[in-house]
């Protein structure tokens, strides 16, 4: 038995509200749309994870998403532009990323980072 992909599924009164942070912001394309339920996607081929974690590291909270980007110097400007909550700065953290937090329009707090 193999993990073939694994799925967040975040609550939304809207759906269609996500576009903005999941599409406009870091670049994924809607590859589902029932009204009810969205999905975003990227081309990139990746590996399953699921990470449990007791902390978010440097002193911050643990982060309901994890999104790796080939550039988040890139990603930071533009959330900021676009006006998004920065819930902890960018940082480049010991383990070898570059991060920061913001949160989504549903509240979530999503860690956006690219390995060093």
């Amino acid at each position: 038995m193999t993990v073939l992909r694994i799925v967040s599924n975040l609550h939304a009164a809207d759906p269609a509200s996500a576009q903005v942070f999941y599409g406009d912001l870091l670049g994924l394309d809607i590859v589902m749309d029932h009204g009810w339920i969205m999905t975003f996607a990227s081309k990139a081929q990746t590996v399953p994870q699921i990470s449990i974690a007791s902390k978010g590291g440097s002193g911050t909270i643990v982060p309901d998403l994890s999104i790796e980007v080939d550039d988040v110097d890139e990603i930071y400007q533009r959330a900021r532009s676009m006006q998004f909550e920065i819930v902890y700065d960018l940082n480049d953290e010991p383990w070898g990323v570059r991060r920061f937090y913001v949160r989504d329009p549903f509240g979530k707090i999503v860690n956006i980072l690219s390995h060093r």
